[in-house]
């Protein structure tokens, strides 16, 4: 196959599973931004090793609870700080939200 072509089809799949991600968000970008931030937050306490965080911004923003942390689920947040490492992993750069030098000194605690 054509270096171009193939080029050309690699961008489109990455393109479509990037929209297939976008469309399984159980919650608005701005919300899972909100989610992000409030996590990484520089007064955020230790990471128990649990959702309680998680679950305390989703109860407070009256978003679904269940689906949205079975999708955190599937994408690797089982508790705070994987929802910051490893779903920020999956969707930092399509949903614009980025961790940066002085996040990730922040977080290391957790």
């Amino acid at each position: 196959m054509h270096f171009s072509i193939k080029k050309i089809l690699k961008a489109k799949f990455k393109q479509q599973e990037q929209q297939k991600l976008l469309d399984s968000l159980p919650m608005e970008i701005a919300q899972l931004k909100e989610l992000l931030s409030y996590l990484n937050r520089e007064d955020a306490p230790a990471c128990d090793h649990t959702l309680k965080e998680t679950l305390h911004f989703l109860r407070t923003h009256s978003l679904e609870v269940d689906n949205t942390v079975n999708w955190l689920n599937e994408h690797g947040g089982y508790c705070d700080c994987e929802v910051i490492y490893n779903v920020y992993d999956e969707v930092g750069d399509i949903v614009d939200w980025h961790l940066d030098a002085e996040d990730v000194q922040n977080t290391s605690t957790m």
